[in-house]
């Protein structure tokens, strides 16, 4: 079993920025300001445009052999092009089913635009079929195929008016959920330098995601009830050998 779950946290692309809308002479702060201001007026929210939006932290689960594992990728101090590079050289190695939460439509289409614009190579991921001929019958790209499985997406049925937060659904189910931080707030975190708080709070949104995907495992019958509690308690073991502040906050809150 190759599980790789996914998050990724995001700031507005300052450099794009100030070349798309004329902003030159302004710093990173302002130019940013600017960009939501501009955001707000022409759709009453601040929500940027999927290919103005920076990448500054990926976070997954690995669930591969008999050990599961969570971390950021690249360094707090690795630039966006090698976050995006080493995300997808996950996925050549392991060949994984990526699981996601609304991967499908933020995640994914963020990095497709990051690493156009950063030039990285991804012919797995990107492959339907044409290398391998399995992929024609599951692939990253289809929305209805499970080698990319948007957990938010397939527990509505496909349809947006069905969707449902990934903290609603995580609490709901006894996870602890968002945990001091949303990625409203990531922005005003970065400009004062924490970094480390970001990746904390993007590797408890992948925890609380994966934990919902191991629940999904069990619904459908792939997970008896035994293998899911031998699930649970393997992450339980792994967040305790790890002995981080944000590890143990978590286990507090997941009853």
């Amino acid at each position: 079993m190759n599980i790789f779950v996914f998050d990724i946290e995001t700031i507005p692309d300052v450099d794009s920025g100030r070349r798309l809308y004329d902003l030159q002479g302004l710093d990173d702060a302002a130019t940013g300001k600017a960009m939501l201001q501009m955001r707000q007026q022409k759709t009453g929210n601040e929500f940027l445009p999927l290919h103005l939006q920076r990448i500054c932290a990926i976070s997954v689960v690995l669930r591969h052999a008999d050990k599961v594992r969570v971390w950021s990728l690249g360094d707090a101090d690795a630039g966006e092009a090698e976050l995006v590079q080493r995300f997808f050289d996950g996925l050549d190695k392991f060949t994984p089913t990526l699981v996601s939460w609304n991967g499908g439509g933020f995640d994914l289409p963020v990095l497709h635009y990051r690493s156009l614009l950063h030039g990285i190579q991804a012919p797995r991921y990107w492959d339907n079929g044409s290398d391998d001929r399995d992929f024609k019958w599951n692939n990253y790209l289809s929305r209805y195929h499970e080698r990319h499985t948007d957990l938010m997406d397939v527990l509505a049925g496909y349809q947006m008016r069905a969707t449902a937060r990934l903290d609603e659904v995580a609490s709901m189910l006894g996870f602890p959920g968002k945990m001091g931080m949303s990625g409203a707030k990531v922005w005003d975190e970065f400009q004062q330098g924490n970094i480390e708080g970001i990746r904390n709070y993007c590797e408890t949104d992948v925890l609380n995601t994966f934990l919902v995907y191991l629940r999904f495992q069990l619904i459908r019958g792939h997970l008896t009830e035994s293998a899911y509690a031998r699930e649970l308690d393997l992450l339980r073991g792994m967040l305790n050998q790890e002995d981080k502040p944000h590890f143990r906050e978590f286990l507090e809150h997941w009853q």
